[in-house]
């Protein structure tokens, strides 16, 4: 979940259901009580046909985590991160960053850095899009070093300045990066 509708899409689910959670928040549900196999398969059936997926393993739910604690700092955050990722993530969710790094690279095939990176360009469209900041205020938001940094890893990922990619004007929902 990536978003306060998703939120909403998976709180309806629950509701349709009779699946009552204590709390529910971006990626992740703390359910009243445990549900049956039956219950869980259900559930699974019901959140894959609006694209979403119930992770209850162990790994999956490290991953889980870490996107969640990506995108809601870059995308949803108003506040600039005080420290490294890797401090913050590892802070955050307890574990070692060397091995959440394996862990997120074996199964999203992609490394922690490059995830981050695709969700900064994935911001920069947005607000790209918006035309409310200038490209120096956008990487200043960012986080970026120079204009000259995000430009230049704006045209590796994308393929296009951020000015061309003004002038064309679309981009991917931030749950499909």
């Amino acid at each position: 979940m990536v978003c306060q509708r998703c939120i909403s899409a998976v709180q309806q689910i629950l509701t349709d259901n009779q699946i009552d959670a204590s709390n529910i928040t971006l990626g992740e549900v703390q359910l009243d009580k445990l549900l049956t196999s039956d219950q869980k398969k259900h559930l699974s059936e019901k959140l894959l046909e609006v694209g979403f997926e119930l992770i209850d393993d162990h790994n999956s739910k490290i991953v889980a985590d870490i996107k969640r604690l990506i995108i809601e700092q870059i995308h949803h955050s108003s506040d600039a991160l005080q420290t490294s990722w890797s401090d913050y993530l590892s802070k955050s969710l307890h574990h070692d960053y060397k091995y959440m790094s394996r862990l997120f690279s074996s199964i999203e095939s992609i490394t922690i850095e490059q995830y981050i990176i695709h969700q900064k360009i994935e911001k920069a469209k947005e607000l790209l899009i918006y035309d409310e900041l200038s490209l120096s205020q956008i990487s200043y938001e960012l986080d970026y070093s120079s204009v000259a940094h995000l430009s230049n890893q704006f045209k590796k990922i994308t393929g296009m300045t951020p000015t061309a990619f003004k002038k064309q004007g679309s981009r991917k929902s931030i749950d499909k990066v």
